[in-house]
């Protein structure tokens, strides 16, 4: 048959091969999929457990640290691609230069907003906070960024939070010595020497 002599496609046929929300779902699932288990977006350490001296460790670093979303409420919000859309391309053009790019991410929960979701929703805010953050998991994976899954840190997490504790009290409990060390200043405890002529 030529050309002229091919009928018309209807308007109802699809192409064959057409780009459509399901097939776009399964593709991104497909790599997200071979990304975690490939470990594509981990950044390796030195030396330890999370070792890889022969692999990209020994490279330039490069650290980035997004914005952690604030678990008070069932999800993100467009705002937060917004930032880590961009974060996430400065990211992935720097492991294309070849750096060991540790890009992470977290979730800060402390607070009144965290209070006031859990009374409208009538349960204790850590089961409230570890739902969120559950859903918000599932949410960033989906959008396919690369941050490190293992390094992901909750602030309603004792392991973290007794160190940033422990770091509010060292702070507390000092004051900064501007004559110290010959004149360039440290922080001295207050019930060392000298606390009681400190000015201001």
């Amino acid at each position: 048959m030529s050309t002229t002599e091919q009928s018309p496609q209807s308007v109802t046929d699809q192409p064959a091969h057409r780009y459509t929300a399901a097939l776009a779902a399964r593709v991104e699932q497909q790599w997200q999929d071979r990304w975690e288990s490939e470990g594509t977006f981990v950044a390796p350490n030195p030396a330890g457990p999370w070792a890889d001296p022969e692999g990209v460790a020994g490279r330039e670093k490069l650290y980035i640290l997004d914005m952690f979303p604030y678990p008070s409420g069932k999800g993100l919000h467009v705002g937060h691609p917004l930032g880590y859309i961009a974060t996430d391309v400065y990211g992935r053009f720097q492991r294309m230069q070849g750096r060991n790019v540790l890009h992470a991410l977290g979730y800060d929960a402390f607070g009144l907003p965290a209070e006031q979701y859990a009374v409208r929703t009538g349960q204790h805010p850590r089961k409230t906070t570890e739902d969120n953050i559950v859903n918000m998991r599932r949410q960033l994976r989906r959008l396919g960024l690369a941050h490190d899954p293992r390094r992901s840190p909750a602030t309603t997490d004792v392991d973290f939070y007794r160190w940033t504790q422990w770091v509010f009290l060292k702070v507390y409990n000092s004051w900064f010595d501007a004559e110290a060390d010959g004149g360039r200043g440290r922080a001295r405890h207050v019930d060392e020497p000298g606390a009681s002529v400190r000015v201001g």
